[in-house]
């Protein structure tokens, strides 16, 4: 199998609105089947007073600091202000300020602008801006924050309670999707075991996934422990799973492309692999692999052929497997899955018939 089909046989759910369909793309380049269902939705506050009033804030407080926390915010703040006429005095204020850039996306979007930081989170995190202005004192300084979807309530009290006067900056703002139905199908798929990973890209969306998961999300949250991989692109999107002791995967570099190769790397690891018939049988969420290439089940032969890999070796009897099927049925519904699912393996000896008792994988050693 090539690097193209490495996740050949996954289904893996992205819960961005923002860059969704490249993140899409990039997983269904490597096989992947994707479902799309955004947590959240951005509303921009071009045309908002509430941004209107903050920028002539912001100017009329000429401010020592300006606090910058992502790429996307300082860009669309730069550009309401320039739609009103105010964006070159703007630009001269901030030029006038330290700037500070919550990671290198705001660095990025600072320097874009033709200005210059004098520093930036190497983690991303308010955690380590606020230590860093804590520790060179504050007091008496006029500092501007640019939020970053939702109020920074705790950042900006610490800042206060430090003898700061702050301006926070409402660039735009998260809000639950319109349309939440795509959401609860994608909670009901992990419910049901049809979804190997979920990609996470703000910690916004996180709480705004599991606020609409309601009761459902503690099953959900067991999912994520047990089975489907929790997958963020770094420790401040995360923080509301492991809050939940979920275990979270994430990538080294808080980057999209980062992330999806995280999973990329992650799944194949997790598949289970059996020595089956004199060749390799790996079993993922959709699909089976024989030495390495894909073979199309159906919904029925794929469930049988779960039920037999999670007791490799063991006879699994016509009742169990009854159960595992999608809609039930009865020993006859079994015996033709089975026959359908030998058809689609390639061969008859993967799978053993136990006269009177049931079916078992035919391993080539213990396991």
């Amino acid at each position: 199998m090539t690097d193209s089909g490495v996740l050949t046989g996954f289904t893996v759910a992205v819960t961005a609105e923002r860059r969704r369909d490249e993140m899409a793309a990039l997983l269904q380049r490597r096989g992947a089947r994707v479902v799309t269902a955004s947590a959240i939705t951005i509303v921009p506050l071009a045309d908002d007073d509430a941004l209107h009033a903050a920028t002539a804030a912001c100017i009329g407080l000429a401010p020592d600091l300006v606090i910058a926390t992502t790429g996307f915010g300082f860009r669309g703040w730069l550009e309401a202000a320039e739609g009103w006429g105010q964006g070159e005095i703007l630009r001269e204020v901030l030029g006038r300020a330290r700037l500070i850039a919550r990671g290198p996306k705001p660095c990025g979007a600072i320097r874009a602008a033709g200005l210059t930081e004098e520093w930036a989170a190497k983690t991303e995190g308010s955690e380590e801006v606020l230590e860093r202005l804590l520790a060179e004192g504050i007091a008496g300084l006029r500092i501007v924050v640019q939020e970053h979807g939702e109020p920074q309530t705790e950042f900006v009290a610490a800042l206060r309670a430090n003898g700061a006067a702050v301006v926070e900056v409402p660039v735009y703002r998260w809000v639950p999707p319109p349309d939440t139905a795509p959401v609860r199908r994608l909670i009901d798929q992990i419910g049901a075991g049809q979804i190997d990973a979920v990609t996470f890209t703000s910690a916004p969306a996180v709480k705004s996934f599991l606020q609409l998961a309601g009761a459902d999300a503690p099953g959900m949250l067991d999912r994520f422990r047990t089975g489907t991989l929790a997958a963020c692109v770094g420790p401040v999107t995360a923080a509301p799973l492991t809050d939940r002791d979920v275990p979270v995967v994430m990538p080294e570099r808080f980057r999209l492309g980062a992330l999806i190769k995280t999973v990329a790397d992650e799944l194949p690891r997790r598949s289970l692999k059996l020595p089956v018939a004199g060749g390799t049988l790996e079993v993922r969420g959709h699909a089976v692999l024989i030495d390495g290439e894909p073979r199309a089940l159906a919904p029925a032969a794929m469930a049988i052929l779960s039920s037999l890999a999670a007791r490799p070796g063991a006879v699994v009897s016509k009742d169990q497997l009854i159960a595992s099927l999608p809609r039930g049925n009865d020993g006859h519904a079994v015996d033709v899955a089975v026959a359908r699912l030998r058809t689609a393996l390639g061969s008859g000896r993967h799978i053993e018939t136990v006269i009177k008792r049931g079916y078992r994988l035919r391993l080539d050693e213990a396991v």
